[in-house]
């Protein structure tokens, strides 16, 4: 071909390319852990995709759903020692971190005060301090210890919770999926919980956090949008899951060192980190030390960053750590 002519078709080409419109992003969407999952990438989208999502999610729901009686986490539940998988011993280490790094503030035994205060499998209903002290001695993460994929409890009465957890580390199996298979532009978002990665048609993701509502069904609005770049972050809040009794609200945030629902002007706090299952159990773990507390750990963790949303005299009051995306 005679080179000019071939320069002529490689300039029409360039500026075909240059006129086409951008790439349109993929959407899937379904419902995992009691609540929604939405994937947003760029890509071609084979048939099987979201069929191999919505396996990895019910295999993953299928070892970590206390509501699943046959689940593997039931099962555990249910004796003084058993063999775990490579999924669950990932998220009891994690949890042991966190555990430790934040005092006990996030401790997945606490599931028996869960459903004590109606946020479980038992219905709501007038708590007593007789009740609440009879269970506070079955707490403590430091009385369960995994060797190997063997998990071992000092008793059968120690039960496990990990759905402050579990939801992140979901988010983040998904990720990994995506990645396997090739893609490298894309966010997933499981209730809340999200993880991107690339960009979006070359822009960066953009996530917003929600503005604290009255009650459980307000508008959704956003307050505090930033760029998420190649991270994870997850919100925890007192402001959607609660119950009421005698005009008295109690919140689905339990602190483990009172066995009551922990009462603060904390509202919500926001925490980005290199993947979802530490950004989720973190940010249950800041609800329930607070603010202040929370501060002088991020201090010596600059890996994390947080936004916390207090309230004062009826108006929102925020801060942030010195890392987190303006």
């Amino acid at each position: 071909m005679d080179r000019k002519i071939a320069l002529i078709i490689l300039g029409i080409s360039a500026l075909l390319a240059a006129c086409a419109p951008p790439a349109r992003p993929k959407i899937i969407q379904g419902i995992t852990m009691g609540t929604y999952y939405q994937i947003i990438f760029y890509g071609d989208e084979p048939t099987d995709i979201k069929p191999q999502i919505d396996s990895l999610l019910k295999d993953f729901n299928h070892t970590f759903s206390v509501f699943d009686t046959a689940s593997m986490i039931s099962s555990v539940n249910k004796s003084v020692s058993a063999v775990v998988n490579e999924d669950f011993c990932h998220v009891f280490n994690v949890s042991k971190q966190i555990y430790e790094v934040t005092g006990g503030a996030f401790d997945p035994t606490i599931e028996p005060l869960i459903n004590l205060w109606g946020f479980g499998r038992d219905s709501a209903r007038s708590v007593s301090d007789f009740e609440v002290d009879s269970l506070m001695r079955y707490l403590g993460f430091g009385k369960i210890t995994l060797s190997n994929d063997t998990l071992y409890k000092e008793n059968q009465y120690i039960v496990l919770n990990f759905n402050a957890i579990a939801k992140g580390f979901g988010v983040d199996k998904v990720a990994h999926f995506l990645k396997t298979k090739g893609y490298r532009n894309f966010v997933v978002d499981i209730g809340g919980e999200i993880v991107t990665n690339g960009t979006k048609a070359g822009k960066p993701w953009r996530v917003g956090i929600q503005v604290p509502t009255e009650e459980r069904d307000g508008a959704i609005e956003s307050e505090h949008s930033f760029v998420l770049d190649n991270a994870a972050v997850a919100t925890s809040g007192n402001y959607r899951n609660y119950r009421e009794e005698n005009g008295v609200r109690y919140s689905h945030i339990i602190n483990p060192k009172t066995g009551y629902p922990e009462k603060s002007d904390l509202l919500s706090v926001t925490v980005i980190a290199s993947d979802c299952i530490t950004a989720d159990a973190l940010a249950t773990a800041f609800m329930v030390l607070g603010k202040d507390k929370s501060m002088q750990i991020l201090e010596q963790h600059p890996e994390w960053s947080a936004y916390f949303i207090c309230s004062k005299d009826g108006k929102f009051v925020n801060s942030k750590t010195a890392n987190f995306p303006d």
